[in-house]
């Protein structure tokens, strides 16, 4: 025990941790476990509710069917995607979106992070961007759509332009305020103690808007897909976008609800995956 640690541990002082009066181990103590039972506890009482939310939800949902709405019933949309699945529908369909989401997302993030550090860190960059991002950022993405296939063509490009255009805006002006917000008071710090750019930019600024960059990620991850169903109009012919659409001619509501389901599940599958990177790179945060 250092010097620190032995100062007020007599009778009239005691250790911390320890309620004053109570033997050792007789729940005296606060253990380190006892913070890691509480987080516990709470995960465990979350996912009680996500899944009381969820079976309250399809309760619903089959309440309204049986009441007489335009809506398939559980069993019916159940039973169209074991026959999706059965015959390899769903998949092919489920890997071609996700393989333009992915692809368009990634390219997206990657241009989006350094633009937006840049902007962040030098006015001469945040001066001849910023007009071109605040500007496409009032046009939606699938207004660009008759654009992109006329001077794309029809393949692959267009739709995962689209997708990349969707992700690209929503990070980087993240991005951009993460640099912008981080607290001057500690970049002087750095400078003071003789710190250069590169350093105070490693050690400082990335670190500090790291939770900007992961919650832009997570927004434009959401963009992506909801551009999806529209980028697959582009002369597709495999994807969730384009089976729907397809389903929509034959009013084939079922196909067109396993459709949103499958598109939904695997959306919040990749945002749980963002989730568990977002809480591990900022574990110095403070949360509730």
């Amino acid at each position: 025990m250092s010097v620190l640690d032995k100062r007020g541990a007599g009778p009239g002082h005691p250790l911390p941790g320890r309620r004053p009066g109570a033997p050792p181990g007789a729940g005296g103590e606060v253990t380190a476990a006892a913070p890691a039972r509480a987080r516990t506890g709470g995960r465990g009482l979350t996912l009680v509710l996500n899944a009381v939310s969820v079976a309250a939800g399809i309760a619903l949902w089959w309440a309204a069917a049986s009441a007489g709405f335009k809506l398939p019933t559980p069993p019916e949309v159940v039973s169209r995607a074991g026959t999706l699945i059965g015959d390899g529908t769903l998949a092919d369909d489920a890997l071609a979106s996700l393989t333009r989401v992915l692809t368009g997302f990634a390219l997206g993030t990657a241009v989006a992070v350094p633009v937006g550090f840049l902007m962040g860190w030098y006015g001469i960059v945040r001066g001849l961007v910023e007009p071109w991002i605040q500007f496409f950022r009032t046009i939606p993405p699938l207004a660009i759509i008759p654009l992109a296939v006329v001077a794309m063509g029809i393949d692959e490009t267009p739709k995962i332009f689209v997708i990349f255009l969707a992700a690209f805006l929503a990070c980087v002006i993240s991005t951009f305020q993460g640099v912008v917000n981080v607290d001057r008071t500690l970049i002087d710090a750095a400078r003071v103690l003789g710190a250069k750019d590169a350093t105070i930019f490693a050690r400082v600024v990335v670190p500090a808007s790291t939770p900007f960059i992961l919650v832009g990620m997570r927004v434009g991850l959401g963009s992506a897909w909801a551009t999806l169903v529209a980028a697959e109009l582009i002369a597709a012919q495999q994807g969730l976008g384009y089976r729907m659409q397809n389903a929509q001619l034959y009013y084939d509501l079922p196909t067109i609800f396993v459709g949103l389901i499958s598109i939904g599940i695997l959306g919040l599958l990749m945002d749980r995956v963002l989730l568990l990177a977002e809480r591990r790179l900022t574990r110095w945060q403070e949360r509730r």
